[in-house]
């Protein structure tokens, strides 16, 4: 028996309407400026956004206060406002996709001995599973690689508006990144294929979602954190990566490290360990450079339960 879609509410199609409009005409404006102009533009809109948008700036001030309690509430202020300036920046800066492309082996600086790791972890021939998280800009990482000449692939989510969806898409694969939607039929089947065929599958691990996930910890506390890249690399035999573009002046350097795991025959057990390295490495990224992360995301919203 076919079973029938429920669409959404009307109001709430129009709302998706206006906001895929107003992404589309947006990205038309910012497509052709300059990098210097849209990264000022950048930083003004992320200054406002701070200033106007009161339930996601106390939300950058909770995570900030759990994670850095040492720290006093004049410079977790700081560095709330001065999160959602980068992010501005980072957003228009991917958006000026003309200037970007044109000046990206400029903008992202990429060293020999971090290239090194990934090559020699590639050389192994059983794919990389590659692990970032929203720090610095994760868009440009994945370009940066793609556009040097490695296979790569990224796990993502969609969106709620399909149409948004198909606009992140085509931006990626325009880079060179392909993009596997996890909600779609035959997405496990496709990041398997892609490690069987020696590529690099992407993912970004430090949010809490609905996935499947471990607690491991995070900033000193427990955090719910999605397990597919250990679960991948245990199952494959890949080598794990992870990876990060993080501002440095007016461009970006990528950081890469291999994480070393080895497998005990406990699968459950050596999901966690692996999860919790992983955890630790984005953390560390983290601490470099705290500005640079979506401190308004509930990275601690889900509880373990109660032991019995």
């Amino acid at each position: 028996m076919e079973t029938l879609v429920e669409r959404p509410p009307l109001a709430k199609r129009l709302k998706r309407f206006l906001r895929y409009l107003l992404v589309r005409a947006a990205l038309a404006i910012v497509s052709v400026l300059p990098l210097g102009f849209a990264r000022w533009w950048g930083a003004g809109f992320g200054r406002f956004a701070f200033a106007v948008a009161g339930g996601e700036r106390r939300k950058a001030l909770k995570s900030l206060a759990r994670a850095f309690p040492e720290k006093s509430d004049a410079e977790r202020h700081a560095l709330a406002r001065a999160s959602f300036r980068h992010l501005g920046m980072a957003a228009f800066e991917v958006g000026a996709t003309a200037a970007m492309d044109r000046q990206l082996e400029q903008l992202v600086r990429w060293e020999a001995t971090d290239r090194g790791v990934l090559e020699a972890a590639l050389a192994r021939g059983k794919g990389v599973v590659f692990v970032s998280g929203h720090v610095g800009n994760w868009e440009l990482l994945a370009r940066r690689v793609a556009r040097a000449g490695y296979p790569s692939q990224s796990i993502a989510k969609e969106t709620t508006d399909p149409r948004l969806t198909t606009l992140v898409e085509r931006f990626r694969a325009q880079g060179g990144v392909r993009s596997i939607w996890r909600g779609q039929e035959g997405a496990a089947r496709a990041m398997l294929r892609a490690l069987k065929a020696g590529e690099i599958l992407g993912l970004l691990i430090d949010q809490d979602t609905k996935v499947q996930s471990v607690f491991v910890p995070f900033f000193g506390e427990l955090a719910a954190t999605p397990r597919a890249a250990a679960d991948l690399a245990l199952r494959t035999g890949a080598a794990v990566v992870v990876g990060f573009c993080q501002r440095e002046g007016d461009g970006y350097r990528l950081w890469m490290e291999e994480v070393p795991w080895s497998a005990s025959g406990d699968r459950e057990a050596d999901a966690v360990t692996l999860t919790a390295a992983l955890s630790l490495s984005i953390e560390a990224a983290i601490r470099r450079a705290p500005e640079q992360w979506v401190w308004m995301h509930q990275r601690w919203k889900t509880r373990p339960t109660p032991a019995r």
